[in-house]
């Protein structure tokens, strides 16, 4: 199934910094792009560090390499923007320097571009659940069950053969960028779920 890459929001005109970069110039920075953070690289363009504007308030002396956090906390571009999310929550963190194989510098991304996947109009979304879910990772038609999408919600209803179908769309449906949740109103011909256990000589009563 299709998810969004971070290589498809994230910012490839990056305004960094190097380690011997003052304070103040970083916070120029800041002010002049009119953004939160930057990312420090080293003189190959690998990410080794990143100075927010918390991290300026009480240094104004210092240089990038005193002040920024590390090891930085960075993403490639391939990864979804559903890792690159839970890996903004888990560390703590409001951006994501974008590096390449190498671990050069290839972009940034930040929670406010996260936010954007949400704001997916409910056609798109619905439309990706008809193709990445039902046609292409279930191989049904695209018309097997009836999915509607409102603000991100999206409902499936319809009857399909086995319950484990019905559990496996929901779940693909809840991984769909922009879901924000799904109801379930699915319902199945035979439960292929339950555990049936095998039976052996043993048990057989003559």
């Amino acid at each position: 199934m299709k998810h969004m890459k971070v290589g498809g929001l994230m910012t490839d005109d990056v305004v960094s910094a190097i380690p011997t970069t003052s304070v103040r110039e970083v916070a120029r920075m800041l002010a002049e792009h009119d953004i939160s953070g930057v990312p420090v690289v080293d003189e190959d363009d690998r990410v080794v560090g990143v100075v927010s504007e918390s991290d300026l308030l009480t240094h104004a002396e210092l240089t990038a390499r005193e002040l920024m956090s590390r090891p930085a906390v960075t993403v490639h571009a391939e990864e979804s923007v559903a890792d690159a999310a839970r890996l903004m929550v888990r560390r703590g963190v409001e951006r994501l320097p974008v590096v390449d194989e190498e671990e050069r510098l290839v972009g940034i991304v930040t929670r406010r571009d996260l936010l954007r996947v949400h704001l997916r109009p409910d056609t798109e979304i619905r439309r990706r659940i008809r193709e990445d879910v039902l046609t292409d990772a279930m191989h049904l038609p695209g018309d097997a069950v009836d999915v509607h999408v409102l603000e991100g919600v999206a409902t499936l209803a319809g009857r399909v053969r086995r319950r484990s179908q019905s559990l496996t769309l929901v779940e693909l449906a809840e991984r769909v960028d922009g879901v924000v949740a799904v109801v379930d109103r699915l319902s199945f011909r035979e439960d292929d779920t339950r555990f049936v256990p095998t039976r052996t000589p043993h048990d057989i009563s003559w």
